[in-house]
C-alpha cells in the first residue's frame, strides 16, 4: 500500500532529522524519501516539511499530520495482525540494538532460533555499547543494561547482568592474588570505561554490606573483548561481565579472584517506544529474549 509507505517515510524523516538517515533506515534512496513526502504534500495540499541545505523541520501542519500518521500506522499494523490467515505467524522486520557482549553471547542465538521458527520474520541486529535514541534512529526495540532513566519508553526486565573479577595465571605468578577488595590498591587493574565511575569497583559482603574500592591502572578500555584480551595477556585484574569471560574461566585461561565478595548485578531490560498498539513481531522478539536469557549468566 503506497499511502502506508509514504506515511512511514514521513515518520522516519521527521524522527531521524534528515532524509539521508530516513533513507538508510528504510533501505531506499534519499531521493525516494523526498518523492514520497512530496507525494503526500501534493495529495493533501499542504506543506509538511520545510527543508534547506542545512536543516529540516516540520511545519505546524506537518506536526499535526505526523501525529495522526503515527496513529494510522499503528492501526494498520494492528489490522494486519488481525487479518493474517495464520494467527500464529509472525512476520515483518524488527530493528534491534543491543550491547556488544550481550548481543554476541545471547541475542544472536536467540534471533537465529526465532527466525528459524518464523521464516517470515526478519531481524536487523545492531551491536553497540552506545545508548541510542530509539525514535530518532528508527529502532523497534533495544536491550539495555543498568538502571533506566525516566522516559516514555516501555521497559520490561528480562534478566540480570552479573560481574566478576579475574586475571590471567601469568599475572598471579608475579604477585599474590588479593584476599580482600581493599588489597586491589596494590594491584594493577585494567579499568573498564563502561563502568561509571571507572576507578570505583563495587562489592558486597555476604551480610549485604555494600562498599566500593578505588583502583588504579595505566590501561583503560571501552570494549569488552579488548578488556578480555588485555587480561589474557597478563596486564592485570579486570572487573567484567561474567558472560564475557565464562569460557576463559572454565578453561583456566583466566582465574577468578575475590570470589567471596559479591560483585555488581545490573538489570537487563527490553525497551520499545510507547505505542497504543505493540506489533506482534516486537512482542515475539521480547518474549524470545526473556525466555532465552533464562538459565544463563544473565538470568534474573
Amino acid at each position: 500500500m503506497q499511502d502506508l509507505a509514504n506515511l512511514k517515510t514521513l515518520v522516519a524523516a521527521a524522527s531521524s532529522g534528515s532524509f539521508a538517515k530516513a533513507a538508510k533506515r528504510l533501505g531506499i534512496s534519499p531521493a525516494m524519501v523526498g518523492r514520497r513526502i512530496q507525494a503526500l504534500e501534493e495529495e493533501y495540499g499542504v506543506k509538511l516539511i520545510e527543508r534547506t541545505t542545512r536543516s529540516q523541520h516540520l511545519t505546524e501542519v506537518g506536526a499535526q499530520f505526523l501525529e495522526k500518521a503515527a496513529r494510522i500506522i499503528d492501526e494498520l499494523e494492528a489490522l494486519e495482525d488481525l487479518s493474517r490467515p495464520n494467527a500464529g505467524t509472525v512476520s515483518g522486520r524488527v530493528r534491534v540494538t543491543a550491547p556488544i557482549t550481550l548481543g554476541i553471547k545471547h541475542f544472536s542465538a536467540i534471533s537465529a532460533r526465532l527466525t528459524a521458527e518464523h521464516p517470515a520474520l526478519s531481524i536487523e541486529l545492531y551491536l553497540s555499547d552506545r545508548t541510542v535514541d530509539l525514535i530518532a534512529d528508527g529502532y523497534d526495540l533495544a536491550l539495555r543494561i543498568g538502571s533506566l532513566k525516566s522516559s516514555s519508553l516501555i521497559a520490561r526486565r528480562v534478566g540480570s547482568y552479573r560481574f566478576t573479577c579475574c586475571c590471567a595465571p601469568s599475572y598471579l605468578a608475579r604477585i599474590p592474588a588479593p584476599r580482600h577488595p581493599e588489597e586491589l590498591g596494590n594491584h594493577r587493574c585494567i579499568l573498564n570505561l563502561n563502568l561509571v565511575p571507572r576507578d570505583l569497583w563495587p562489592f558486597e559482603t555476604e551480610q549485604g554490606e555494600k562498599f566500593t574500592v578505588q583502583v588504579q591502572g595505566n590501561l583503560e578500555i571501552d570494549n569488552g573483548d579488548a578488556l578480555r584480551m588485555a587480561a589474557l595477556a597478563g596486564a592485570g585484574i579486570i572487573y567484567t561481565p561474567i558472560d564475557l569471560v565464562a569460557d576463559d574461566l572454565a578453561a583456566g585461561r583466566l582465574i577468578e579472584v575475590l570470589a567471596d565478595w559479591r560483585k555488581l548485578v545490573l538489570p537487563v531490560h527490553t525497551v520499545h517506544p510507547s505505542r497504543q498498539f505493540v506489533p506482534a513481531k516486537v512482542t515475539a522478539v521480547v518474549e524470545a529474549i526473556a525466555k532465552g536469557l533464562q538459565g544463563t549468566a544473565s538470568a534474573i
